[in-house]
């Protein structure tokens, strides 16, 4: 006499596999979420969209015998900061490289930090204006009443004039803006710097 074998539930199994197939999609959603923000901000690194700018790892090879005017606009949220451009303007060749610097001292009686947003304006121009340095690149921190010169390196690329929207574009306006963050989280300026100091700080 043959003994009869029994196999799973057929529905119980097809249960377990839906509910594995739900808990895959959740765990997957949840990592998109995260991933969302970086990723938004690589798609606008890359494109320029909303007058972000680009990140260049070395000089333009090419200056165009044309100029065009950069401005500087510096704001501050909920962070007791002065902030402000050394220079409100400057005019260069495009695709000349030039520093500028923002002058920064902490107005508070405690040790604070901050990192910047920026953008250009207009929009469009962001896929063209490239920072080879900038302050923005890591979180600053200052101690109280401490100053520093923030530097800024950059060069507009020359591929701006084949743009038509752009061709007759004379000027640029590149704005950041300081928030506050974590203090603990931030790396300090090192006081021992004269220029520094140029506040009084």
């Amino acid at each position: 006499m043959s003994e009869e074998i029994k196999t799973p539930n057929g529905p119980g199994r097809r249960n377990a596999a839906v509910a594995l197939v739900c808990l895959s999609v959740f765990v997957g959603m949840v990592g998109l979420s995260y991933a969302a923000v970086p990723l938004y901000r690589l798609f606008c690194q890359v494109t320029g969209y909303g007058g972000t700018t680009q990140r260049a790892e070395q000089f333009s090879d090419t200056i165009l015998d044309k100029t065009i005017t950069v401005r500087f606009d510096a704001n501050t949220n909920s962070l007791p900061w002065d902030f402000e451009p050394m220079q409100r303007q400057v005019t260069l060749k495009i695709g000349e490289t030039v520093q500028i610097a923002y002058l920064a001292k902490n107005l508070a009686r405690t040790a604070t930090s901050g990192t910047a947003t920026f953008n250009v304006s207009p929009p469009l121009a962001g896929a063209y204006f490239n920072k080879v340095e900038c302050f923005c690149f890591t979180e600053q921190k200052l101690e109280p009443g401490q100053s520093y010169e923030m530097p800024v390196l950059f060069f507009v690329d020359p591929a701006i004039v084949d743009v038509p929207e752009l061709k007759n574009l004379t000027a640029i306006t590149l704005s950041y803006t300081f928030y506050p963050l974590n203090q603990s989280t931030a790396e300090a300026p090192k006081n021992d710097e004269a220029k520094n100091q140029k506040l009084g700080g």
